[in-house]
């Protein structure tokens, strides 16, 4: 059986936080907010639901790059139109694609 493929996530150590920060934009009127979401928690950003499995960053370097494991849901809808891994470093090789928001890793909560 063939193995997927790497992820940073796969090749370099790390440890999980107890949660992340997270920023929304809405792209019809430039407004932004950040929030912090917890391990295993759900919040609204603006018109979405956003559930955050787990937040990991680099054991050896705490303030190094994050990558948090998301579900995106546009409010009172079943179908999620994300899940997955985003990297606060480089959130474009997985991205939420929505015509009216944006939801990005800022960091995770180390403490």
């Amino acid at each position: 059986m063939a193995a997927g493929p790497l992820l940073a996530q796969d090749r370099v150590p790390s440890t999980s936080g107890q949660g992340a920060v997270l920023r929304g934009l809405d792209k019809v009127n430039g407004q932004t907010v950040d929030i912090e979401l917890s391990n295993g928690g759900t919040a609204e950003v603006f018109g979405l639901d956003v559930a955050l499995a787990d937040c990991r960053y680099p054991t050896d370097n705490p303030t190094g790059d994050a990558f948090a494991y998301l579900t995106i849901w546009e409010r009172g809808k079943a179908q999620a139109i994300f899940e997955g891994w985003m990297i606060a470093s480089a959130p474009a090789l997985n991205a939420l694609d929505h015509a009216r928001y944006d939801v990005w890793v800022l960091r995770c909560i180390t403490s």
